[in-house]
């Protein structure tokens, strides 16, 4: 079963999905991908700890505080893949920016490959379930633009203006 809570952001609702003490989803209400796999049902809960927590976390980043994403128990669903792309966008610093390029040769020199796609990269980033708090809206392209974002640019601008981010 999947619990969800609703968040009201200052640019949108954010639906949280949760199973029993795992936070498995953040969506922007009509975002792209929005609960993409779930497949049971899901009830809302009011009480339940790690929405509480997520509601928390997001409470202090929109504040303009910078929250760490390890203080919550995150297992968003995907390939390994994806996975590791998520963990590296989790460490992206608050009001910092990284390319889909720098990604993909993170992780080339990880794996031990000669290179990755930086469109790969792209795919994991759009499928990222958890917004804001694993923190796709932190990628950009080679050229410092705005590149795609599956709750839509107009969020992923606000996100970094919040975060006051350098952009080059």
């Amino acid at each position: 079963m999947l619990y969800v809570s609703y968040y009201d952001s200052p640019i949108g609702k954010i639906t949280l999905g949760a199973r029993e003490d795992v936070l498995v989803g953040a969506w922007f209400e009509g975002q792209k991908y929005y609960m993409d796999k779930i497949i049971e049902d899901f009830e809302e809960k009011k009480d339940l700890p790690v929405l509480d927590q997520a509601e928390y976390w997001l409470n202090r980043y929109f504040a303009g505080q910078d929250p760490d994403p390890e203080e919550l128990p995150l297992a968003p669903a995907g390939s390994d893949f994806r996975k590791e792309v998520w963990k590296i966008i989790a460490k992206i610093p608050y009001g910092c920016t990284i390319t889909y390029g720098k990604i993909a040769k993170i992780l080339a020199v990880k794996r031990g490959a000669k290179s990755i796609s930086p469109q790969a990269v792209g795919g994991a980033v759009g499928h990222n379930p958890i917004s804001v708090i694993i923190p796709c809206h932190r990628v950009i392209g080679s050229d410092g633009s705005l590149t795609g974002y599956a709750g839509g640019l107009e969020k992923k601008e606000w996100l970094l203006a919040h975060e006051e981010a350098h952009i080059r």
